[in-house]
């Protein structure tokens, strides 16, 4: 498992009965996860004093309650600035355990030696975006939400990445490809971060498991000659890091060569000392850096 634990800003404190109780800067929030099917003692007293806690309804949905937040605050991660805000769906803007993602593909960034151009589809707001602009890359960074695409300049401007060669878009992610190979847009380094439902902003609709292998294929068309990562995550518990290992496999490697490696992707949990599962991640690099 690769396992993000270089955060100051953010601590996963414990997970019990279906879901986590977290700490962003100095709030403490409790909000649903399908992964936390064990039903260990809540010892910490913090579960009796979260600043809020996102409660789901029978009736579908849910909502914020015990809510003592601000609309928005500031977190860290290394030298990178995100705004968190509480949102509908528990959401609060930011997936922190992707940050184990970012290191990896801003040292390849680093240590190219050259100029890298990066495309970051369900861009979201923008977390991957702005780590690899901070290492040094250009990136067209595309989402089908006018708010999320909204949400990441303003990470952005945080970070201090305001005039970052940073193309901002907002589109249906598969339309989009098809028009950069059209055009002969080309890209070093891809990276997807998909939902498993969601749709586009013209209706279109996206299931994770009918579409995820002809979209990695369409992809295939748009690397530079000389491409360098390949990243695609899934927070889809019924797609499992093999599976998109193996899609990668057959639709990238087969014939650009390189190393795939896939693996779940975790938060340590300070009361248990264990980590919690969130999501898998397939890694492509090509044969420059092996």
């Amino acid at each position: 498992m690769w396992i993000c634990d270089a955060w100051k800003d953010y601590e996963l404190i414990d997970a019990s009965c279906g879901e986590k109780l977290e700490r962003w800067g100095s709030f403490t929030l409790i909000r649903p996860d399908p992964q936390v099917i064990w039903h260990t003692e809540r010892k910490d007293p913090l579960w009796q004093a979260a600043d809020a806690s996102y409660r789901r309804s029978h009736s579908g949905g849910g909502a914020w309650s015990e809510n003592r937040l601000p609309e928005k605050w500031t977190v860290g991660y290394r030298d990178l600035r995100f705004c968190v805000r509480p949102m509908g769906f528990k959401h609060t803007g930011l997936f922190p355990e992707q940050g184990v993602n970012w290191d990896w593909f801003s040292a390849l960034i680093r240590g190219a030696g050259r100029p890298i151009k990066v495309l970051n589809l369900f861009a979201y707001t923008g977390g991957a975006t702005i780590a690899a602009a901070k290492a040094g890359a250009s990136v067209c960074h595309v989402d089908a939400a006018k708010g999320m695409v909204a949400a990441a300049k303003e990470n952005a401007v945080l970070s201090g990445l305001a005039d970052a060669p940073i193309r901002y878009i907002v589109d249906d992610c598969r339309k989009f490809v098809e028009r950069e190979i059209r055009r002969g847009n080309r890209y070093d380094g891809i990276i997807m971060d998909p939902p498993s439902y969601g749709r586009g902003p013209t209706g279109e609709v996206w299931k994770i498991e009918e579409n995820i292998d002809d979209l990695v294929k369409l992809v295939d068309g748009v690397f530079s000659e000389k491409p360098l990562f390949f990243l695609l995550n899934s927070y889809t518990t019924g797609l499992s890091a093999s599976a998109m290992k193996y899609i990668t496999s057959v639709r990238i490697a087969a014939h650009r060569g390189g190393t795939t490696v896939a693996d779940e992707i975790g938060l340590p949990v300070t009361d248990s000392g264990l980590v919690l599962p969130c999501g898998s991640s397939v890694r492509h690099t090509f044969e420059e850096q092996i």
